[in-house]
């Protein structure tokens, strides 16, 4: 009992000091939501509404849950990297905490330790939570919902099921139609297994999702019924409701994603293959081929809660697995981590349950078989980066294989060394690389994006001039400055700690505010700078409004360059 409690408590102490280990060295990471953190510190206002600056310009593109913890955490501990930062690293610790709950429940400590051993290793996941995108908490919500669902079906509890649907509400909050994937497998699982007759099944479902509705819907509704707020980034009405739907839902799926600036529709052709692109696959796809396998072959030769426990986990696995291979719209390689807590439980379950029936042929030759194909997939993931790491990789798996079809317990080590060194050696290079700007990218080669972007995906750090001119008389004005683009406007706001206004929102292509409206706010005096935005993006559709108040700023004020930094100081008159 005693070894019992305290092989999950090294896990998460391990866990934790892997995500927080230089975690500092990443600075402002995404600097477009550590902006909204700022915001939100400062206002009230901004922090409920997920604004990109305490004045309240515009939102950021996305629901707010993510930036209420670290506007939070901002708000008590200062703005800074730690304060902002600090929360990912717990929601990752959380989340293989509640991964090990989870499982541990119907299966024994070794599938436990080996789901949450896979979910902390995934090299993804470990860019993920040690990063400020709304990832972190995603995951997080959506392994609480599979732990209450797990909870429902062992005596077909409305309470715990609902507390699901609360969950997957406030996933939605966090990352929009993103946190519904994991809806077919809940309620499949629960409407064929739950201990009751169907009709009660169904009426739980309903009352789950009357749940989910409420938690998820509160605030939209509360956004929709306030007349005096900021624009909705990301959207061409000023409707979250767009939002939600078009650009952040069915656009995704579709590709016809209004306000996109294109050049950055994804990463590999849509297709099965995509999650074992060189992109994709050296951040998720480390397991995925013998998650697949083990999983067929548990749903074939399991029954009872094994079968159950496969079901759920491997159908949040298939359809999310599904639409990231399939889809046409924006798509980037971190948001793989939703794959990584499904992988992981599926192969720690599936894999102790099958050695559990080792002395069946099937079985011993299923295990064997998925632990020499992870062992051949993390050769050709790891042999770029280390070809030592990926000859021992290889080595280890073949030997383990063949010592799991002889039933022999010493190979059990050896198969764990070969599946987890090869993400083990990528985690690590993740963690000692910084990583900023808007598509991080874990492994050892670049903690940031590949292909530049200027502005539009990474914000610049303004010189200590600019930042002191922005800070000159601010108080007077209601933002420092505005300039295009909600990266452009996060760095400059960061480095001067005042307002300043994102036109168009994070791609320049919202129409907000129009020229009208600027104009407007210029004779009131409520913007003190316009600073030119350099390597701009236009967008394939939505609107031009930024572009054309760039264009009357240039032909109306004088231009003054401070350390480079094209700026027009806007007078009243």
């Amino acid at each position: 009992m005693r070894r019992e409690r305290l092989a999950p408590a090294a896990l998460l102490i391990a866990t934790g000091a892997l995500y927080l280990w230089r975690l500092g060295d990443s600075g402002w990471a995404n600097a477009y939501y550590s902006a909204a953190a700022q915001a939100g510190a400062t206002s009230w206002k901004a922090w409920f509404f997920g604004s990109s600056d305490a004045s309240n310009a515009i939102t950021i593109d996305k629901t707010p849950a993510s930036v209420w913890v670290m506007g939070l955490s901002a708000r008590l501990f200062g703005v800074n990297a730690w304060s902002i930062l600090v929360p990912q690293a717990l929601m990752g610790v959380g989340s293989v905490w509640l991964l090990y709950a989870t499982v541990r429940r119907w299966f024994s400590p070794a599938a436990a330790l080996i789901s949450g051993a896979v979910l902390a290793l995934t090299p993804v996941a470990v860019l993920m939570f040690r990063f400020n995108n709304p990832d972190a908490l995603l995951v997080l919500l959506l392994v609480a919902g599979t732990y209450c669902v797990t909870r429902a079906v062992e005596k077909a509890s409305p309470f715990w099921l609902a507390l699901a649907g609360v969950a997957v509400g406030f996933g939605f909050l966090t990352k929009m139609l993103q946190a519904f994937l994991v809806l077919p497998a809940f309620a499949l699982v629960y409407l064929l297994t739950a201990p009751t007759s169907i009709p009660k099944r169904v009426a739980h479902l309903l009352g789950a999702t009357g749940a989910m509705v409420v938690a998820g819907g509160w605030w939209i509704v509360a956004v929709e019924l306030t007349p005096d707020r900021p624009y909705i980034g990301g959207s061409q009405t000023n409707s979250v409701l767009e939002l939600a739907l078009g650009y952040n839902g069915l656009g995704r799926i579709t590709g016809d994603e209004v306000g996109s600036v294109g050049g950055g529709r994804g990463w590999g052709t849509p297709g099965w293959s995509r999650l074992l692109s060189s992109e994709m696959g050296s951040q998720i796809a480390w397991l995925l081929p013998a998650a697949v396998v083990l999983l067929i072959a548990g749903l074939w030769l399991m029954k009872g809660r094994t079968r159950t426990a496969l079901a759920l986990w491997g159908g949040w696995l298939v359809v999310t697995a599904a639409v990231f291979s399939f889809m046409n719209g924006i798509i980037h390689s971190y948001y793989t981590v939703a794959l990584a807590p499904a992988i992981a439980a599926v192969v720690g379950i599936a894999a102790t349950e099958l050695w559990a029936r080792r002395n069946e042929p099937v079985a011993a030759a299923v295990l064997s078989g998925s632990v020499a194909l992870s062992a051949i997939q993390c050769y050709l993931l790891v042999e770029g980066f280390s070809t030592a790491v990926a000859v021992i990789v290889l080595m280890t798996g073949l030997i383990a294989a063949v010592g799991l079809v002889l039933s022999m317990r010493a190979a059990i080590p050896v198969a764990l060394v070969a599946a987890l060194l090869g993400p083990t050696t990528y985690s690590f290079a993740t963690v000692t690389t910084p990583h900023t700007g808007a598509l991080p990218v874990a492994g050892p080669a670049s903690g940031r994006m590949r292909g530049g972007g200027g502005g539009l995906l990474d914000a610049t750090t303004p010189d200590a001039q600019v930042a002191s001119l922005l800070q000159g008389n601010a108080s007077a004005y209601k933002w420092a400055a505005a300039t295009i683009g909600s990266n452009n406007a996060a760095g400059l706001q960061l480095a001067s700690g005042q307002p300043v206004m994102a036109l168009g929102g994070f791609n320049g292509t919202d129409p907000a505010p129009t020229l009208e409206q600027f104009q407007a706010m210029v004779h009131n005096g409520q913007i003190h700078y316009f600073v030119a935005a350099g390597r701009m993006m236009r967008g394939e559709s939505g609107s031009d409004s930024a572009h054309r108040i760039a264009e009357w700023v240039a032909a109306n004020y004088t231009a003054t360059t401070v350390a480079g930094t094209t700026l027009y100081e806007l007078d009243a008159s």
